[in-house]
């Protein structure tokens, strides 16, 4: 199953650089993940500040 980024992301970019995939993007106002090259390895849900990135 692919992350996706909740509305409780606070676009900060933390998650981008940690992701192995580069499927992180951002956004207007939050940042999205790429489900066809989400390989969930949960790296951007580890370095979030406020736990946006979830499994769907």
């Amino acid at each position: 199953m692919a992350y996706f980024i909740n509305d409780d992301c606070i676009a900060c970019g933390a998650c981008v650089d940690e992701c192995p995939e580069n499927c992180i993007h951002e956004g207007e106002d939050k940042y999205t993940i790429d489900a066809e090259k989400c390989i969930s390895c949960g790296a951007c849900a580890e370095v979030c500040p406020v736990d946006a990135p979830h499994e769907e």
